[in-house]
């Protein structure tokens, strides 16, 4: 019983910490200048990093391991997405410089997680 409440709390801990990297990616995309940046990389930054969340937290309530394991791809790629967004802004200079290399490493930090969950869940 333990291991189990030990895993639901590490779930749910990762679901919040995914919900508030969207957060912060948003404070970091809502002061961009109003014009074609921020309509295309704001954008896509914005669905990219939302996505990571709501596809671990669909991963979560899968109904079977294959699904699972799908649902955890996909927020993986959208991890990395949003990290390369971030490196984007990162080589022209848009955005946050203080906000920006926080989020490169929750960023990096949440795929590499994701990267394990996923090895782990395809092996079983």
């Amino acid at each position: 019983m333990a291991i189990e409440d030990g895993k639901r709390q590490r779930r749910q801990a990762l679901e919040r910490r995914t919900l508030e990297f969207a957060a912060q990616v948003l404070d970091f995309v809502l002061p961009l200048p109003q014009g074609p940046v921020r309509d295309v990389i704001g954008r896509q930054m914005l669905r990219s990093a939302t996505s990571i969340g709501a596809n671990y937290r669909e991963a979560n309530r899968a109904a079977s391991r294959a699904d699972f394991v799908s649902k955890v791809n996909i927020a993986e790629k959208e991890a990395s997405e949003t990290v390369y967004w971030l490196e984007l802004c990162g080589l022209r200079s848009l955005g946050n410089d203080r906000l920006r290399p926080i989020l490169l490493q929750e960023g990096g930090e949440l795929l590499a997680i994701l990267v394990t969950i996923g090895k782990r869940a395809k092996s079983k």
